[in-house]
C-alpha cells in the first residue's frame, strides 16, 4: 500500500509494496519449477454416481517437462511435424514390404497355373455371349408357347 507523507492514501498497484514480486516474475518461477493441478469434479443424485471428471493439469515449460521425462507432443502426429513424417514412412516401409510378399509370392506361381488362368478367365467371356444367346433363344420359345 502506497501511503502519502499526510497519512491518507489510496492502496498502489500489486506488488509495488517493495517485497513483491510481480507477475512476470510468478510466470517465470512457475514455469521454471513447474505447478500441479489435480482435482475431481463428481456428480451424483440420490446416492447415484452420474458424472466424474477427473482433472490434472501440469504447467511448466517444456525444458522443466522434458526434465521430469514429458515429451508426448514428439511422438504425436497431430502436434509434431516430425512424428507424423517418422508415422508416414513406418507406414510405407510396411506397404513396401506387403507389396515385395505378394510380387515373391506371384513369382513363385508356376507358369502353367497362370496360363491355365488365363485360359479359363478367356474360355469364360468366350461362353458368356453363347449363354446369353440360348437363354435368350429359351425366352422366346416359352413366349410362342
Amino acid at each position: 500500500m502506497t501511503v502519502s507523507p499526510g497519512g491518507g492514501g489510496l492502496p498502489g498497484p500489486y506488488g509495488s509494496g517493495g517485497g513483491g514480486a510481480n507477475l512476470a516474475d510468478i510466470l517465470e518461477r512457475v514455469l521454471d519449477k513447474g505447478i500441479v493441478i489435480a482435482g475431481d469434479i463428481k456428480i451424483n443424485l440420490l446416492d447415484i454416481e452420474l458424472l466424474t471428471i477427473k482433472l490434472r493439469l501440469i504447467v511448466a515449460s517444456i525444458d522443466k517437462a522434458k526434465e521430469m521425462g514429458i515429451d508426448w507432443w514428439e511422438d504425436d502426429p497431430a502436434l509434431s511435424s516430425g512424428a507424423r513424417r517418422a508415422e508416414l514412412s513406418r507406414e510405407n516401409a510396411e506397404l513396401r514390404q506387403r507389396l515385395a510378399e505378394l510380387e515373391e509370392r506371384d513369382a513363385l506361381e508356376p507358369a502353367e497355373t497362370k496360363a491355365e488362368a488365363k485360359a479359363k478367365a478367356e474360355s469364360r467371356t468366350k461362353a458368356e455371349p453363347r449363354a446369353k444367346a440360348k437363354a435368350s433363344e429359351e425366352t422366346r420359345e416359352r413366349r410362342e408357347r
